[in-house]
């Protein structure tokens, strides 16, 4: 069955660096786009990023346009989200998704505080 597993969240002070991985398996990886989402206590689901099944082509949200970066492995049937100059509104859980069904992760918990 498709798992999607996050990994790499963790409390960094305003200005740090997170990476996060979602290892997949269940599904042929290569065949997907992928997207990560974030969820702020007491706020909606949102997302983040977006990344082709190639990897050739990537979307953001604004708010984290030129900070965000999502890439992924195919070979390794995982993809990341570097995230730099992290702000304190980063705060989330944050969840990786495969495209074209309910599929999610577990999330992993980013917190941005000093």
């Amino acid at each position: 069955q498709v798992q999607l597993v996050e990994s790499g969240g963790g409390l960094v002070q305003p200005g740090g660096s997170l990476r996060l991985s979602c290892a997949a398996s269940g599904f042929t990886f290569s065949s997907y786009a992928m997207r990560w989402y974030r969820q702020a206590p007491g706020k909606e689901r949102e997302l983040v990023a977006t990344i082709t099944s190639a990897g050739g082509s990537t979307s953001y949200t604004d708010s984290v346009k030129g900070r965000f970066t999502i890439s992924r492995d195919n070979a390794k049937n995982t993809v990341y989200l570097q995230m730099n100059s992290l702000k304190p509104e980063d705060t989330a859980v944050y969840y990786c998704k495969r495209t074209n069904g309910p599929y999610w992760g577990q999330g992993t918990q980013v917190t941005v505080s000093s």
